[in-house]
């Protein structure tokens, strides 16, 4: 278009200079007399061919600029400086065409009734849901999978559960590897194209993960579940969460990130996979047959979640926030998020090999062991929260099952133990409370208001209940409590070890958490029994 006006405009110079030039030729071959120079006809004859030199002269470097700076020309200069690359390809010819092919618009949504919106059957009629139903697919490195597969096998059941590891290059099976997901390896994304100059194109080989898990055509599936490979998955908390929402229509679940920094770079309505995305069948067919092109209009994201999430929301559908679903976008100490879990199922965390590890005086690997002991041995409260007092000696206790026991020297209102001890900082290392997009609250400065740390030791089922051992941190502070914080005796100074029995919740308790209720139930000189469980109707 930019051409054709260009065009126009060249004509109409040439046609008023060629009047212009018929005029003066008339003037000339006339008997009128001839203008003298300085006279004042000569003056303006001489002005109307200035304006009329300058009028041209802007209007053809207009055209000029207007086909040098056009989004077409642009196209065709990138072109020749790819010939290099690629030198049996000259696409002088598409230009224009490949141009408009990459950069139109997104398609628009289609109206139409609800049977033609998706497929799939409403679920009224289906069985229950069970792991059976979900397909995941694990993005991984082969580089990295030799460690990382370590964490898969924590929560990975494969009598159970279906899915793959999508890996960049094949790599060679170990002993035990039977154990683990098949491994698959992703296509081939080099025609794709990828300009952030910050990220890795790894990501869009990623953002494809739901497509070629879709492109297998397993059956029965409901859902398919995205991860990274340092994820730990409560499998059976992901069943409950998946069963409140109906599968037959496009759902897309997960949770933001913990860090506004990188919520705001990224989106506050974005699932972050590293801590899981839940995607339901017929979103995922919508996407496999869509994906490709659409991510062809995003060349400039940074990763593979933002690619996902721009797909989608070109399909219309907005983020189901579940707050189980942990991106865990942190790093030093993780106590402060441990111990202050959200009253709901605990789902997923990710970047376990960021943090510290969980328990102290083990390693990172036999940690992250105890930890899905602990869950799988009640997995419905695991990490939920419980807070009683002793009104007798004024104390707080503050339970995270399956993780650690906090004793408060003070009475604390829930209100301020609901908001996590800031022990950590960003994943970009900023520790300000501002950069979390959560409660938080400062450590406690004095000495003689910290806590005493109980954390876990050992969990194991008693009948119907599940009874942890959490064993007293060998906390450098004990002695400075003693010298510091007299004439107050430290709480519980010659406690050890804290039972906790954990008593089950009832099968529905997702659909209405509630945070747990406690009390002391045994004393002695160095243990004390705290029992958990759900409160009481209108208690």
């Amino acid at each position: 278009m930019r051409i054709g006006v260009m065009v126009m405009m060249t004509q109409t110079l040439k046609t008023k200079m060629s009047s212009y030039d018929d005029h003066d030729k008339n003037l000339r071959l006339s008997t009128l007399p001839t203008v003298r120079p300085g006279s004042c006809q000569w003056r303006q004859r001489c002005t109307g061919t200035l304006v009329i030199a300058i009028a041209a002269l802007l209007m053809s470097t207009t055209a000029w600029l207007s086909l040098v700076f056009s989004d077409a020309t642009t196209c065709c200069f990138d072109r020749l400086r790819g010939l290099e690359s690629s030198p049996r390809y000259f696409p002088w010819n598409n230009c224009f065409h490949h141009h408009h092919s990459k950069g139109k618009s997104p398609p628009s949504l289609q109206y139409g009734t609800k049977g033609g919106l998706h497929n799939g059957s409403s679920t009224d009629d289906q069985e229950g849901l069970s792991l059976k139903h979900i397909v995941f697919g694990i993005a991984g490195s082969s580089q990295l999978w030799k460690r990382r597969k370590e964490y898969v096998r924590l929560w990975w059941r494969p009598n159970d559960m279906r899915g793959h590891v999508w890996l960049d290059e094949q790599v060679l099976q170990q002993h035990g590897d039977d154990l683990l997901p098949p491994t698959m390896i992703s296509e081939d994304i080099s025609h794709f194209r990828y300009t952030n100059p910050t990220g890795h194109p790894s990501g869009l080989r990623i953002s494809r993960i739901v497509k070629e898990s879709f492109d297998l055509g397993l059956s029965n599936v409901r859902w398919f579940v995205l991860c990274d490979d340092d994820t730990i998955f409560n499998v059976d908390n992901l069943v409950d969460v998946l069963s409140k929402y109906d599968s037959s229509e496009m759902i897309y679940i997960g949770s933001p990130s913990e860090s506004h920094s990188a919520n705001s770079y990224f989106s506050h309505s974005m699932a972050f996979g590293g801590g899981g995305i839940a995607v339901s069948y017929p979103l995922a067919k919508a996407l496999s047959e869509i994906l490709d092109e659409c991510i062809e209009r995003y060349p400039k994201l940074y990763g593979s979640d933002d690619r996902l999430h721009a797909c989608i929301t070109e399909l219309g559908i907005p983020l189901t926030w579940e707050h189980g679903f942990h991106q865990w976008d942190i790093r030093g100490d993780a106590r402060g998020l441990l111990s202050s879990h959200p009253i709901a199922p605990f789902v997923s965390i990710h970047h376990v090999e960021a943090v510290n590890p969980f328990y102290p005086g083990l390693s990172s690997l036999d940690s992250l062991k105890l930890f899905t002991k602990a869950m799988r041995a009640d997995p419905r409260s695991f990490l939920q929260r419980s807070i009683c007092y002793d009104n007798s000696q004024h104390l707080t206790f503050s339970v995270s099952l399956g993780y650690g026991v906090q004793v408060l020297p003070n009475i604390v209102s829930p209100r301020e133990l609901e908001r996590s001890e800031r022990t950590y900082s960003a994943w970009n290392g900023i520790s300000q409370r501002n950069e979390f997009d959560f409660d938080a609250r400062d450590p406690s400065r004095s000495i003689c208001r910290k806590p005493v740390l109980f954390f876990l030791k050992d969990a194991r089922k008693e009948g119907n209940a599940t009874l942890g051992s959490y064993v007293r941190s060998g906390d450098k502070d004990d002695f400075k409590r003693r010298i510091l914080c007299f004439p107050h005796i430290p709480p519980l100074r010659n406690v050890q070890e804290i039972q906790v029995v954990a008593h089950p919740l009832s099968k529905n308790w997702h659909l209405v958490p509630r945070r747990l209720c406690c009390r002391q139930t045994k004393s002695s000189k160095e243990l004390l029994q705290i029992s958990v469980g759900q409160c009481g109707k209108g208690a």
